[in-house]
C-alpha cells in the first residue's frame, strides 16, 4: 500500500479547494435565489387563470374531496397575448424604440469612447468621471429634469423664443422624440464604458503597423480598430437594448399616450387590471425575446479565437 500524504498537506490542500468551491457557489446561489426562483414564480403565475381572490390567480394544485389532487396548468394567457393585436403592437413598438435608442447610443458613444481611450492618461480618469457623473443623481430626478427642459414652457423653448428662432413654443414633450432623448441620455454611459474598456486594450503597435503598410487613418480604423472593438460594441448594445426594451419610467413621463411599451403594459396589467396571469405571460415572452441577443453574443464569444480582444 502506497504511503499517504502527511495530514498537514492534506489539510492545506483541502482548505483552499473548499474556499474555491464556496467562492464559485456564491454567484450561482445568488442567481438561483434572485433570478431563477422569481422567474419560476412568474412562470407559474402565467400558467394560471385570473380569479377575484388574494392572490388573484388559481392555485397550482387542485385538491379534491377524496384527498387526491391534480396540477392545474393553462396556456390561455399565452394564446390571448399572442392573438391580441394590441400586445403585438406593443412588442413591436418596444423593439423599435429600443433598437433605435441603441443605434443612437452607439453612434454617439463610439466617438466618445474612442476619444477617451486615446486621451492622455492624466485626462482619462476625469473624462470617465464625467461619463458616470449622472449616476450620482437619481434616475427619476433626471427624467423629471428632462420634462422641465422639453416642456412647452421649459428651458429649451424659452431660449428659442428669446433668440427669435421660433414664434411659438414647440411640442417636444410627450412625443416619440422625447423618448429617444431620455433613452439616449439615460443609457449612453452603458455604451461608452464597455467600448472604452475594449478600445483602451487595443495594441497601438497594430495601428502603427497598418499605417506603416500604407493604410490611411480611415482605412486603418475600418480594417483594424473597428473589427477589434466588436466585442465592446456587442456588449454595449446588449447593456443598452435589454433595459431599454422593458423601460417604463421614460415612456410614461416623456412619451405620449400612443407610446406604448411593454413595461407600461406590464404595470397596467399588474396594478390597474389586476390580471396577474396575463401580465406574467407578457413578462415571460419579454424574457424570451431578450434571451435571443444574449445567446447570439455567447455564440460569437465562444467562436472567437482564444486571446483575441
Amino acid at each position: 500500500m502506497g504511503a499517504s500524504a502527511p495530514p498537514g498537506k492534506q489539510r492545506s490542500w483541502r482548505g483552499p479547494r473548499a474556499w474555491l468551491r464556496i467562492g464559485l457557489a456564491l454567484p450561482y446561489g445568488w442567481l438561483l435565489l434572485f433570478l431563477l426562483a422569481p422567474f419560476l414564480i412568474v412562470l407559474r403565475i402565467s400558467l394560471a387563470d385570473p380569479i377575484v381572490a388574494l392572490p388573484p390567480y388559481t392555485p397550482l394544485f387542485d385538491w379534491a374531496a377524496d384527498a387526491t389532487h391534480r396540477i392545474y396548468v393553462t396556456l390561455d394567457n399565452y394564446r390571448f397575448v399572442l392573438g391580441d393585436d394590441l400586445y403585438l403592437y406593443t412588442y413591436l413598438n418596444s423593439l423599435q424604440l429600443a433598437a433605435v435608442s441603441t443605434a443612437l447610443c452607439l453612434l454617439i458613444g463610439y466617438p466618445m469612447a474612442y476619444g477617451i481611450a486615446r486621451a492622455r492618461p492624466a485626462n482619462r480618469n476625469l473624462l470617465l468621471m464625467l461619463v458616470v457623473l449622472p449616476f450620482w443623481i437619481s434616475f427619476l430626478l433626471r427624467v423629471y429634469a428632462w420634462m422641465g427642459l422639453l416642456g412647452t414652457h421649459g428651458t429649451i423653448n424659452g431660449l428659442l423664443l428669446w433668440a427669435g428662432i421660433i414664434d411659438e413654443p414647440l411640442q417636444m414633450l410627450y412625443t416619440e422624440g422625447a423618448i429617444f432623448v431620455g433613452m439616449v441620455y439615460s443609457y449612453l454611459p452603458f455604451m461608452i464604458l464597455p467600448l472604452y474598456a475594449t478600445l483602451e486594450r487595443l495594441d497601438p503597435a497594430l495601428l502603427e503597423a497598418a499605417s506603416d503598410l500604407g493604410g490611411r487613418p480611415r482605412q486603418v480604423f475600418v480594417d483594424v480598430t473597428l473589427p477589434l472593438s466588436f466585442p465592446g460594441i456587442v456588449a454595449g448594445c446588449l447593456l443598452v437594448f435589454i433595459p431599454a426594451m422593458g423601460e417604463f419610467v421614460i415612456p410614461a413621463l416623456l412619451g405620449g399616450p400612443d407610446s406604448l411599451m411593454i413595461g407600461r403594459v406590464l404595470y397596467d396589467e399588474f396594478f390597474s387590471n389586476r390580471d396577474w396571469p396575463v401580465a406574467a405571460a407578457d413578462a415571460v415572452l419579454l424574457l424570451a425575446i431578450l434571451i435571443a441577443p444574449i445567446g447570439l453574443f455567447q455564440y460569437f464569444e465562444s467562436r472567437r479565437p482564444e486571446g483575441e480582444l
